[in-house]
């Protein structure tokens, strides 16, 4: 790991913080913290901060105007550490190990949290970070798991500054929106007046006067009564259905889901003073890719985007990487000839020109076919056939998946390990393999297709904590002073996609440097074969016009 200066910060009981900087070891008043900071970060050697999780301690120091450049986030990297092939294990266990084990992660919304095992609540963080930072020196993908660490913590600092700057949201475009489809926002327990007379006019068709449409038993009785015969009630299930009920029901459908999940009660929970904040989760899946705790599962509701819009005088300037996981599976495979079919905007197209398939849409079901284990059909027919052309990028992906067949774990190019067949995070169905030797093959399977998808999924999990890493830094250097909101901010992410705030005089330049840093991702990552990542890029005064050329970047006031 690097060698810049370590402080460590551990809660102590009473309300106080144990703070380890190399020999010199004091305790603080939390009230003292973010100014003690504050001036070991104007320094100038940036330390790293090594806490048990940031989502505890950074949230407090933005809010008192305090930007930390380095942290490391022990919880996200145990987790990662205990899972990684290439580390011994054994080498993280000592003092409170177990503790560290089941820490969750930091919820501000959870009071009960660590309420029921009170020595969680203040582990050394000192003692940790030594059992890290030997167990990384120990293995033999060091340099690997170092970059992944630092990553994965910039990560973490990402997503809090996010959460506390937020997305611009103007309420009343949202409740304009939400009142033109739904009528007035109701009371309580109401459904809003536009999507209640829909659900008469369904109750009419089916005849059935009592009908909550909102439950599916409810429903498919209904409509079986009325001579629908259906499996389920998926709107496009029902479009295939000639009755009259159709549209007025699939209408429904569609309104009560914005209703339910991007209406009033939405705006309630997650808009703070014009701000939409989001929690997120950096790695909080098995691959490495974020989620989140709410907010909209890491996504804009679409039916409200509009409603996303900049500050007088600041644009979004939205970014997204075309076809990531491609890429990303041409540079950890070294395979020459998919990197040159990479270089510009379309692979797909570059597959084409290239000579391997004759159309993009043949190129686009051979990969994506390859990299979820599509085995018939038109999908299995391209496989075969593209992995004759490009024998180490499809050779990769079909070895991971052999590898989970037999039940044995793959790791992502800096290093993450996949969960254990047995182990059951790895599936949305984490029962136990069954007993049956034919479902036993099948949950091995299934297992494969999850590994061979892990690889790639995870080291382009890998370059986007990369490239917001780097990005994070470039923007805060485009000013030289004002907090961490009067600059160029990032306030959105999303696997492939970043959005940042910034005042519209320095718009082209944050483009610049989006791009900048997605090639210096790229160029960190897979250094002995340059591989492109083309961004599409918007500049924009609603995040809705976005990836629309020419469309006006305005609002209505």
């Amino acid at each position: 790991m690097s060698s810049t200066a370590r402080v460590h910060l551990s809660r102590l009981p009473g309300e106080r913080v144990r703070v380890v900087d190399g020999d010199h070891t004091e305790v603080l008043d939390p009230a003292a913290l973010p100014s003690y900071v504050a001036g070991r970060e104007a320094h100038g050697d940036e330390p790293r901060w090594v806490w048990d999780d940031t989502a505890r301690w950074y949230p407090a120091l933005l809010e008192a105007g305090v930007r930390v450049a380095r942290c490391h986030d022990l919880r996200l990297c145990h987790r990662l550490l205990r899972r990684a092939p290439a580390v011994d294990a054994s080498l993280l266990d000592g003092e409170e190990s177990a503790l560290w084990d089941r820490l969750r992660p930091f919820e501000p919304s959870d009071p009960a949290l660590f309420s029921v095992d009170d020595a969680g609540e203040h582990l050394r963080a000192d003692l940790e970070d030594a059992r890290q930072v030997a167990a990384v020196a120990a293995s033999p993908e060091a340099v690997r798991l170092s970059l992944l660490v630092a990553a994965e913590s910039a990560g973490a600092l990402v997503a809090a500054e996010m959460t506390h700057a937020g997305v611009p949201w103007r309420v009343d475009v949202h409740d304009r929106l939400l009142t033109e489809l739904l009528g007035s926002r109701p009371p309580r327990g109401a459904r809003p007046r536009l999507l209640e007379e829909l659900a008469d006019e369904v109750r009419g068709l089916l005849d059935s006067p009592d009908l909550n449409p909102d439950s599916r038993p409810h429903l498919l009785a209904a409509l079986r009564r009325a001579g629908v015969e259906v499996p389920d009630t998926r709107r496009s299930t029902l479009r295939r259905v000639d009755h009259p009920v159709v549209e007025p029901l699939v209408r429904y459908k569609q309104l009560a889901h914005l209703f339910s999940t991007s209406g009033w009660t939405w705006i309630d929970q997650w808009v703070r003073d014009g701000r939409f904040r989001p929690v997120y989760q950096p790695a909080g899946s098995a691959t490495g890719r974020w989620s989140s705790n709410g907010g909209g599962a890491l996504s804009f509701p679409v039916q409200v985007r509009s409603a996303a819009v900049a500050d007088e005088g600041w644009v979004l300037v939205v970014a997204d990487v075309a076809q990531l996981e491609p890429r990303v599976l041409a540079g950890m495979s070294g395979d020459q000839a998919l990197a040159r079919a990479a270089r510009g905007a379309d692979l797909y197209q570059g597959m084409v020109d290239d000579g391997a398939v004759p159309t993009r849409q043949d190129a686009k079901l051979g990969l994506l076919g390859a990299m979820y284990g599509a085995t018939s059909g038109e999908s299995g027919r391209m496989v075969a056939g593209l992995t004759r052309r490009y024998p180490a990028a499809f050779g990769l992906v079909e070895g991971a998946a052999r590898s989970g067949e037999r039940g044995e774990v793959v790791r992502t190019l800096l290093g993450r390990g996949c969960p254990a067949l047995g182990g059951g995070s790895w599936d949305e169905s984490p029962d136990a393999p069954p007993d049956d030797l034919d479902d036993q093959d099948r949950h091995r399977r299934a297992y494969g297709r999850f590994t061979r998808n892990f690889v790639v999924q995870g080291t382009a999990a890998e370059w986007a904590s990369c490239w917001l890493a780097d990005l994070r830094n470039r923007l805060w250097r485009l000013v030289d002073e004002g907090p961490l909101e009067a600059r160029p901010h990032l306030v959105f992410f999303l696997h492939d996609e970043v959005v940042v705030h910034t005042p519209a005089d320095l718009a082209d330049r944050v483009a610049d440097e989006i791009g900048a840093s997605a090639a210096a991702a790229g160029a960190l990552l897979f250094r002995e074969l340059p591989v492109d990542f083309p961004l599409n890029t918007s500049i924009v005064r609603s995040y809705a016009e976005a990836g629309k050329p020419g469309a006006p970047p305005t609002v209505d006031a």
